[in-house]
C-alpha cells in the first residue's frame, strides 16, 4: 500500500471523529433528544470518496 498525503490522512481523521459514537451523558442530559449520531457510517458497507 502506498504513503497516504497528510490532506488525505487529515480527512480520515475528521471522518473518524464525526463518526463516533455518542456520550450517553449527552443522551441523558438532552432528555434522548439526541440518541444517534447523524455522521456515523458503516465502514465496510460506506466507502469515503477520498482523492
Amino acid at each position: 500500500m502506498g504513503k497516504k498525503s497528510r490532506t488525505k490522512k487529515m480527512r480520515l481523521g475528521k471522518e473518524l471523529k464525526k463518526s463516533r459514537r455518542i456520550p450517553l451523558l449527552a443522551i441523558v442530559r438532552t432528555h434522548r433528544r439526541i440518541q444517534s449520531n447523524n455522521f456515523a457510517r458503516n465502514w465496510r458497507r460506506t466507502k469515503l470518496k477520498v482523492e
